[in-house]
């Protein structure tokens, strides 16, 4: 019996559709899909997810079971969830789904605990509240997980947190940090996605704009050298020196949130910290100032300072957009109640570039069931030999080809005699 918690079961035709158009662009995906099935390798194994639920995410959810997994899915965030995927992962492939779009909170718990209380001995996690709550309070289940795979930046943060605290009793790959993930995904999935979001939130213009980008990690790149492409004037602000550096050198203004407060048509913020655009931020924007947050979690921007500081608030101006009247009598905007926005107004990431992630995700999870026993509770990076399957695998089915070093260049390399 498949137990499920999703908006309405009748949804399930679209959201097939929606899963089968994804799926005809993730052809590594599809390979894995196919080594799973011939060997087996989760056969018997209780998994649960904590994961964007997604047309790209049921074909990752799709290759698991295809490997004789016994898998739960619940959604990683409240407005994340495509309702239509939801109620055809329950319908049409028989898999357990805990997930509603724009859930409250204790919803999103009660959806969060069903996933553990399938007493999993792996899972997958997109910003550790799977991870944090097994380890926290179900010590029973801790126990038996054999390993974890850790989707996001933000999450990748609290399992290292976890780490030094001596709080994470059991192995975790971060995936986040493998090449054929933050490369591509974090910069190319997040960069394209997130301008998606916000226009299809607002019908902004971007050429001409001045686009403020909080945080040049590999997401806040992307978005801003999507910004870029389409005419935007960007401004970044860093905390890291070197990202500081970086960012002026690839040709963007670099200064402080309070220098560019005055200044931006638009904000986002890529940090996967807390607090970014706070209250004296707000007040110096100018009169309709867009606001948006493209990281994990919204603490990225503080929304509660802005509701105190707000003489009135008025919800859904547009969809996905609240706006705040100042004292001041300006507005400020806020888009997708300060979730992800990428995700929250539009469908996230494309698919083509969640066919590497999602099949590193998988292939890591073949990695820590085939080590079981011999992995300690601590944060591991993705194995070279996936990284480089999974590149090769992408090259190929883009009809690509590289270079082989000779054996005499391979020799050269390995070597330290030959100088100058």
């Amino acid at each position: 019996m498949v137990n499920c918690d999703v908006k309405d079961k009748k949804l399930a035709a679209k959201g097939k559709l929606r899963i089968e158009w994804a799926e005809r662009d993730m052809p590594v995906l599809a390979q894995v899909k196919e080594k799973f099935s011939k060997n087996q390798v989760l056969k018997g194994k209780k998994m649960s997810a904590c994961l964007h639920v997604t047309a790209e995410t049921a074909n990752l959810v799709r290759t698991l079971k295809a490997g004789g997994a016994d898998i739960v899915l619940c959604a990683s965030n409240p407005l994340s969830t495509q309702d239509d995927v939801a109620a055809s992962l329950v319908e049409d492939y028989g898999i357990s789904v805990y997930a509603i779009k724009g859930e409250d909170n204790d919803t999103y718990y009660k959806h969060l605990i069903a996933a553990v209380e399938h007493s999993p001995v792996t899972t997958m996690d997109d910003g550790c509240d799977l991870v944090s709550t097994i380890s926290a309070k179900y010590p029973a289940i801790a126990k038996q997980i054999i390993g974890s795979m850790e989707e996001t930046t933000t999450g990748v943060i609290r399992l290292k947190a976890m780490e030094r605290d001596g709080a994470l009793k059991f192995p975790v790959f971060a995936v986040n940090d493998a090449q054929t993930k933050n490369l591509f995904d974090n910069r190319y999935g997040t960069g394209q996605s997130t301008v998606d979001g916000i226009i299809r939130a607002t019908d902004f213009l971007i050429a001409g704009k001045s686009v403020v980008v909080a945080g040049y990690g590999w997401c806040g790149k992307g978005f801003a050298m999507r910004c870029k492409g389409m005419g935007a004037n960007v401004i970044v602000t860093e905390i890291d020196p070197v990202k500081g550096i970086e960012a002026a050198m690839d040709g963007f203004r670099v200064m402080t949130m309070a220098e560019a407060a005055p200044i931006g048509d638009l904000f986002c913020t890529l940090t996967g910290d807390m607090h970014v655009i706070r209250p004296e931020h707000f007040e110096k924007m100018k009169d309709g100032a867009i606001v948006c947050n493209s990281g994990h979690f919204d603490i990225e921007i503080d929304i509660k300072g802005l509701k105190k500081m707000a003489k009135e608030e008025r919800k859904n101006v547009r969809n996905f957009v609240d706006q705040y009247v100042l004292p001041n009598g300006r507005s400020v905007y806020l888009l997708a109640e300060g979730r992800l926005v990428n995700l929250g107004a539009a469908e996230g990431h494309p698919a083509s570039v969640m066919d590497m992630s999602f099949s590193t995700q998988a292939l890591a999870t073949e990695y820590a069931i085939n080590n079981a026993g011999r992995l300690k509770a601590k944060v591991y990076n993705v194995p070279q030999e996936i990284e480089d399957w999974v590149a090769t695998a992408k090259l190929k089915s883009m009809g690509i080809s590289i270079d082989k070093l000779t054996p005499e260049q391979a020799k050269y390399l390995s070597s330290w005699q030959e100088g100058t």
